[in-house]
């Protein structure tokens, strides 16, 4: 679908369904490949959402929402310039997430001042 409307996609992976294979390693991967592409946006997908949402999350140039209905993934893009969707596939049908992917790769950051001014304290935080 996103291919067909003109995106550029990269799959980084979970081709089959593999018990051994664990999500870090895919939000790895998406990670290093979107450190050369800054404007990119990302898509990832576990059971629940949150697995993959807290990985990507570890990366510093990463910004992951969990979302779970339309109006909040376009606030996510909108005022937290969220560049990671996180889905959980066991909570939404395959028609429900193409409606959240597409309200998100369509959602533009407002650069509203409040905002980048809170994304700039977010940024400054530290472990």
């Amino acid at each position: 679908l996103l291919t067909n409307e003109g995106h550029q996609v990269t799959d980084c992976g979970g081709v089959e369904n593999n018990p051994q294979d664990d999500y870090p390693d895919f939000v790895q991967e998406l990670a290093q490949k979107m450190l050369t592409r800054p404007a990119a946006l990302g898509v990832v997908i576990c059971r629940n959402g949150v697995g993959v949402s807290i990985a990507a999350n570890r990366y510093s140039h990463l910004r992951a929402a969990l979302g779970f209905n339309p109006a909040q993934v376009e606030t996510a893009r909108q005022d937290d310039n969220a560049n990671i969707l996180a889905l959980g596939a066991d909570y939404f049908s395959t028609e429900e997430q193409i409606k959240l992917v597409q309200v998100f790769i369509n959602t533009p950051f407002s650069n509203e001042e409040r905002h980048l001014r809170r994304l700039a304290k977010v940024d400054s935080l530290s472990h």
